[in-house]
């Protein structure tokens, strides 16, 4: 019952703070607005880059995660924490490493000409979802990792003992799993997608390559049209909300059952092709997601000391404030949600224009207290409520597992709520809870959005920083600023995400 309560609560405060800011817009602008020519080409494009984008991050994702499932190499554990870094880095901030690898001066142009190849344009519609792809790749392939390590190895010593081939097993074991994960991943993607904003800004490459977000931002930013931004939004919200409804259809809950929780060695897969065959994608995965980031890295070093001046170091102390705080709000909803209808409820609040949701509260505020005063908490709030779909979509498959191995076990016991909670549920969730936790706070960190709407200078977070510095052409102290911005989404998404994984199997 408490349990149950405490989802009403979580799941009626969600509610309330996706759709209060985009009634007040809606009051403000006194109705909704009218669709414009562009509009529809913009949601057409919008739609298709988002599924191509879902798609492929999707796909992909499948051989990388089940090769790092079944690999055992020196700097895996690295590797692994390494390849969520392009999912948690500022936007900005990664277009520039994609630029610096892909664009006209870029290394494979370069490479290209070299050879006397044909030269690529990164932008336009291949452009936005090689940015999507890798955005989003880590994101699908540790979402696939976590559920594969959730396979008790026992599975696997018994499909050897019966002599299941490689391709008997994948599908007794292991194509269950990929059913079960690969939608609900997909849904988060495209939904992502559909808010895309900075990408489709840098590389969309023109008025054909405009998304619904784009379109949003320019009748806020140019034309303040508010009743054609919430027309937007909520075509946006619709869209957002069939993918979830369909990808929670698609996904039936299932369970690989209890395992002796102890590390038990993999028999398949050592054959030399499928030796090759692994090595090679992660190979590959390692160099696109990582090539880019030391790019990022090189340009930032010479300009890391001119861009640590008193701005960007107390812009880093309000970043750092606004991460932690997020963080402990998003995993206090995220553990109360933790169930299909949580979940579903909870694409509405990443699928909802953060553009509109600031305006929404600079609107609600204004009447009772100075808006740019609550800068600060109200990016904390906002950035909670962004990361709730990601946190729940890693945690929603495990708590409904422990629901499912556990429910009749803590019945027969008539375990206490804090008993199941501290004996059986947080020991089950540690390890997908600090995933959860570091993506949270990593992307806290890296947000320029809402921020962007309220801040006056004394209130600046570190990413909004960095576009002041690129606005005033201080390229090298912004790219110094960007760098720093880099380390530290990444040292606590590491520690969070360690610290999920100590005493676990990973």
């Amino acid at each position: 019952m408490a349990q149950r309560a405490f989802s009403i609560i979580a799941g009626l405060a969600l509610a309330l703070l996706t759709l209060g800011p985009i009634a007040a817009v809606l009051v403000r602008a006194e109705g909704l607005g009218s669709f414009r020519p562009g509009d529809f080409e913009a949601l057409q494009f919008t739609v298709w880059q988002a599924a191509l984008s879902g798609v492929f991050s999707t796909i992909l994702a499948v051989p990388v995660a089940r090769a790092l499932a079944r690999r055992q190499f020196v700097g895996r554990g690295l590797l692994v924490s390494l390849l969520g870094a392009p999912f948690i880095l500022p936007v900005i901030v990664a277009v520039m490493g994609l630029i610096a690898v892909f664009g006209q001066n870029g290394l494979l142009n370069t490479a290209l000409a070299f050879l006397g190849g044909p030269r690529l344009d990164i932008y336009g519609l291949h452009g936005v979802v090689l940015a999507h792809v890798f955005f989003n790749l880590p994101l699908a392939t540790r979402m696939l990792l976590q559920a594969w390590l959730s396979i008790p190895s026992e599975r696997f010593r018994l499909s050897a003992s019966l002599g299941l081939s490689p391709w008997g097993q994948f599908v007794t074991l292991e194509w269950p799993l990929i059913k079960r994960i690969a939608p609900g991943a997909f849904a988060i993607i495209f939904v992502i997608c559909l808010t895309s904003f900075a990408v489709a800004l840098t590389l969309g490459g023109g008025p054909r390559a405009t998304t619904v977000e784009l379109a949003i931002y320019q009748s806020m930013r140019f034309d303040f049209d508010l009743g054609r931004a919430a027309m937007l939004a909520l075509m946006q919200l619709g869209l957002a909300v069939i993918a979830g409804v369909i990808a929670l259809r698609l996904a039936p809950a299932q369970s690989f059952g209890v395992g002796r929780g102890r590390s038990v060695p993999r028999w398949d897969g050592q054959s030399v092709f499928s030796r090759l065959w692994d090595s090679a994608w992660i190979f590959a995965a390692a160099a696109f997601l990582l090539i880019p980031l030391a790019l990022v890295v090189l340009k930032g070093l010479p300009g890391l000391l001119d861009g640590a001046g008193q701005g960007t170091l107390i812009a880093a102390k309000h970043s750092i404030l606004v991460a932690l705080t997020s963080t402990a709000l998003s995993m206090a909803w995220a553990l109360p949600l933790a169930n299909r209808k949580g979940e579903l409820l909870s694409v509405a609040a990443i699928a909802m224009s953060p553009l509109v949701i600031g305006t929404g509260l600079f609107l609600i505020l204004r009447p009772f207290v100075n808006p740019f005063s609550m800068a600060l908490p109200v990016t904390t709030l906002v950035n909670a409520m962004m990361a709730l779909p990601f946190a729940l979509r890693i945690l929603r498959p495990e708590a409904e597992a422990v629901h499912q191995d556990f429910g009749r076990l803590r019945a027969t016991l008539r375990m206490t709520p804090w008993a199941w909670f501290r004996l059986v549920w947080m020991p089950r969730l540690k390890r997908p809870l600090g995933f959860a936790a570091g993506l949270t706070a990593a992307l806290a960190m890296g947000d320029l959005g809402v921020i962007a709407l309220f801040a006056d200078p004394d209130r600046a977070t570190l990413p909004l920083q960095v576009y002041r510095l690129m606005g005033a052409y201080q390229m090298e102290a912004a790219a110094g600023a960007a760098l720093l911005l880099l380390i530290l989404s990444f040292g606590l998404f590491w520690l969070f995400d360690r610290g999920g994984r100590v005493g676990a199997d990973t």
